[in-house]
């Protein structure tokens, strides 16, 4: 079962920038930088109320937020929803049709447990799943 929006992911070309302008909108700075190598990735994250914003910048050519950018420019990303056990999700996603980018759980950002949903199979957006590791 989803539990609430976790975070929503924004692809940047430029994550300082991105950054200064989102603690203006937003009127406070973010909480943690993290790099995932595995994915090609620098984030940054801001806290509001219980859900999160995450800022994502490509840190090589062939990763998945550069082809991202090159193809639909800066934007949403994804929308991150949080689970309570996210083997059981995935089964229960897959059982009822669902395509998965990942069918097991891979390490994310934030210190979560994360998977993808194919946008193909949620109506063109990419959602993620996270759990606590």
């Amino acid at each position: 079962m989803l539990n609430k929006v976790e975070h929503i992911g924004i692809a940047v070309k430029n994550i300082e920038a991105s950054a200064k302008m989102y603690e203006t909108l937003l009127g406070k700075p973010s909480y943690k930088t993290e790099v995932v190598e595995s994915e090609g990735v620098s984030t940054l994250f801001f806290q509001i109320g219980e859900s999160k914003i995450e800022l994502l910048e490509a840190t090589n050519p062939e990763s998945p937020i550069a082809k991202f950018i090159e193809k639909r420019g800066e934007g949403i990303h994804h929308i991150a929803y949080d689970v309570s056990d996210i083997e059981a999700e995935i089964r229960r996603l897959k059982a009822e049709g669902f395509q998965l980018i990942h069918e097991t759980p891979k390490s994310g950002a934030d210190n979560k447990k994360i998977a993808f949903l194919h946008p193909k199979s949620t109506g063109g957006v990419l959602v993620e799943l996270c759990q606590d590791k």
